[in-house]
């Protein structure tokens, strides 16, 4: 059976919440129990190094992020799970992708693209307070994902971009250097890939408008009863399109649950009613996963020896990987024998055209082999492009030519130069 590989991390900027549950952890944990599946999970703490400077909040949130994968069933003797910082390889390999990355590729990337909108609104330069980390995300995040070969990473689709990124990185590379990368795919779950905040917009740390993983019951009934929602009265039907309480509940929900609710909907539920349903849906699928990681968090011991484990796990593919890529690139072992990359071919020397201008400043071509023989001198012409057409004419037609059209002086006979322009005129063609 052929064996995929899935990959997924989190940033470890803030503490876990129903978002990234939902997009990221739950559906990653789900494939990485499949057959044929072997799974790649880790702590994107470089990255959060782009928008937190607080050095005990990216270390609280690792510990958070640490226990919540834990807690939601993964197996690290089934997984790879690891922090990204404790394999050295990834920045190396993000250093060679960004020697072949265009920078135009990452001026269109949506994260830099906004922040660039956002100045120049404000009548600032473009670039106010745009860092490179922030610029060179993408390549990072393309080191994470090509370094271990990933086929497919779960992603929200504001994040499509970034995996369409690293196919062009991948590809780019293996045009260079040869085949090292597989190009990878987005995996998106269709409806609750992208989870709305209880403003509406997508649940984000950076909008303040998420729900905590793990908050305790009574915190969780009060943020849920802070969703935004429209004023329709108890009894007035209600939209279930756009509204962001059922978009939640159908992330939690069965089918027939949806269906419900739906109805609900229709009937007229009120907003109170419907968030209480809400509510008891979240805490039943989450308590259970809360007092794990309650327990987890009591012994941080624990999680960083399972880290510690997982980065020799990760390394242990990473280091022999990153091994051959610098070999690809020419970081070579001045003792070993020169390496001819695969991609590129010596090409025989051919014949060649050269173009002048004499001091009595008309214009004049001539064709000489390849060890600088001289085997056909043209006349003089006014101009370069007289003597330019009359070279595509003979590259074009190289048997046509006779000699008595074209008043030069042959260094070679006329059926060796006739053969020497058709060599050029087939190599053209190749």
């Amino acid at each position: 059976m052929k064996t995929t590989r899935v990959l997924t991390g989190i940033t470890t900027s803030g503490t876990p919440h129903l978002g990234n549950y939902v997009g990221a952890i739950r559906p990653a944990i789900a494939a990485c129990r499949a057959a044929g599946v072997e799974s790649f999970y880790f702590l994107a703490d470089y990255h959060a190094l782009i928008k937190v400077d607080d050095p005990a909040r990216i270390q609280r949130s690792t510990l958070e992020i640490a226990a919540t994968w834990i807690a939601c069933g993964l197996d690290p003797e089934r997984v790879t799970f690891y922090r990204q910082s404790d394999i050295p390889e990834i920045p190396e390999l993000t250093w060679f992708l960004t020697c072949v990355c265009g920078k135009g590729l990452l001026n269109r990337a949506h994260a830099y693209k906004a922040a660039v909108d956002k100045n120049t609104e404000a009548q600032q330069d473009p670039d106010t307070d745009v860092t490179a980390g922030l610029f060179m995300y993408p390549v990072l995040m393309a080191a994470d994902i090509l370094m271990f070969n990933a086929h497919q990473v779960p992603v929200g689709r504001d994040q499509i971009q970034h995996i369409e990124m690293a196919r062009d990185l991948a590809a780019g590379f293996n045009h260079r250097y040869g085949d090292h990368f597989v190009l990878p795919e987005a995996q998106i779950e269709d409806h609750v890939a992208t989870l709305p905040g209880l403003d509406g917009r997508k649940m984000s740390k950076s909008y303040d408008n998420t729900i905590p993983l793990f908050a305790p019951p009574e915190q969780l009934q009060k943020i849920i009863a802070g969703i935004k929602t429209d004023s329709r009265a108890p009894g007035e039907l209600k939209d279930t399109e756009g509204s962001a309480l059922f978009q939640i509940y159908q992330a939690f929900a069965s089918p027939a649950e949806c269906d419900a609710m739906r109805q609900a909907f229709a009937q007229g539920i009120s907003w109170a009613d419907a968030k209480h349903r809400l509510f008891e849906l979240i805490n039943q699928e989450i308590s259970p996963l809360r007092a794990s990681y309650q327990e987890l968090m009591a012994h941080p011991e624990q999680l960083e020896a399972l880290l510690q484990a997982g980065a020799a796990k990760a390394r242990a593919i990473a280091t022999p990987a990153m091994s051959r890529l610098r070999h690809a690139v020419g970081l070579r072992d001045l003792r070993t024998q020169a390496y001819r990359s695969p991609t590129k071919t010596t090409k025989a020397a051919l014949p060649s055209f050269k173009q002048y201008r004499e001091a009595d400043g008309k214009f004049y071509f001539k064709l000489v082999d390849a060890a600088g023989k001289l085997l056909l001198q043209s006349p003089g012409y006014v101009s370069p492009q007289e003597a330019g057409k009359v070279v595509k004419k003979l590259q074009q037609q190289p048997q046509a030519f006779t000699g008595l059209e074209l008043p030069a002086a042959l260094g070679a006979s006329l059926d060796e130069v006739r053969q020497v322009l058709q060599q050029l005129h087939d190599a053209a063609d190749q």
